[in-house]
């Protein structure tokens, strides 16, 4: 038993977090989904989505540069590590 213990310990020792956030790594913490914020904030999803599109930290999901003429795809996925700091720095006046 000690010796998963010792495991577990080395390996969040590993992971990276933001920084002032707690010692939970960033891929455990909750994901949002635009659908969620928008209703959350009463935005519409273009909105939110081009609030976080170019946030550092959020997780794009499909192509950057779909090929030729066709629609790019993307599912956005924001961590509420970001989503909080978006709002902070929304709210400052």
């Amino acid at each position: 038993m000690a010796s998963a213990a010792k495991i577990e310990q080395s390996s969040n020792a590993d992971i990276t977090a933001f920084p002032g956030a707690s010692n939970t790594p960033s891929f455990v913490a909750k994901h949002y989904t635009v659908a969620e914020i928008a209703s959350l904030w009463n935005l519409s999803a273009d909105a939110v989505r081009q609030i976080f599109e170019k946030e550092p930290g959020v997780l794009i999901i499909g192509d950057q540069k779909p090929r030729g003429h066709k629609r790019r795809y993307r599912t956005l996925r924001i961590p509420e590590l970001v989503l909080e700091r978006v709002h902070k720095r929304l709210t400052q006046v």
